[in-house]
């Protein structure tokens, strides 16, 4: 089968992927949805950091523990859906690519709820790390990569201007028309990313306990 890549721009409670597979070295759109990470689409569990900080601490815990394994669920059964319409098409998901806010390590449960700004990031986080254990589970590499580097590194990698690889990204969409946001965009660009790398798109690829 020839490979593809899927990648992921992640918000509170959903995600935005796209699939993307090699055409003549061009990217072509092989797929596109929005997935629910949350049982139930409300405030309650999209914001599960937010939810915990009003509960005592040991059922703040179980609530974002619940909500972890929730979104790790979905997230599952998403990327297997994902897998076996690629391969209804004769194309097998390689790769994951997760688009990354900062990156860096949160600290433990009792300083993330005594801090608004950190509540933020863990609720983001909470959701990317359920897709990154989602594709390791379904046997993809991941590729993690930085958002606000995206465009430069796909610039350097393609050896174009920050500017072609714009468009490029954003005339994949005109075929499918509407919704093509920034988040089609990203993800696309992500997977395309992940993709041309050598070795299966084997660089970058992330290991969770």
């Amino acid at each position: 089968m020839k490979k593809a890549a899927v990648g992921f721009r992640v918000h509170s409670g959903w995600s935005v992927a796209v699939a993307v597979c090699l055409e003549r070295g061009a990217p072509v759109v092989l797929h596109r949805e929005r997935p629910h990470l949350v049982e139930e689409f409300t405030f309650r569990f999209r914001q599960p950091y937010h939810t915990a900080e009003s509960m005592p601490l040991a059922e703040a815990r179980k609530f974002v523990s619940k909500a972890q394994e929730t979104a790790r669920e979905l997230g599952h059964r998403a990327i297997c859906k994902l897998q076996a319409k690629s391969e209804d098409r004769g194309y097998k998901l390689c790769a994951g690519a997760v688009l990354l806010a900062s990156g860096k390590p949160l600290p433990e449960f009792e300083r993330i709820l005594a801090s608004h700004a950190m509540i933020h990031t863990a609720d983001g986080e909470l959701f990317r790390e359920a897709l990154t254990r989602a594709c390791i589970r379904c046997g993809l590499q991941v590729v993690s990569l930085k958002e606000r580097e995206l465009v430069r590194e796909a610039a350097d990698s393609f050896r174009l201007t920050e500017a072609s690889v714009l468009k490029q990204v954003t005339d994949l969409g005109k075929p499918l028309g509407a919704p093509w946001s920034q988040d089609e965009k990203y993800a696309a660009l992500a997977a395309w990313l992940a993709l041309a790398n050598k070795d299966g798109c084997r660089s970058r690829k992330t290991r969770l306990a």
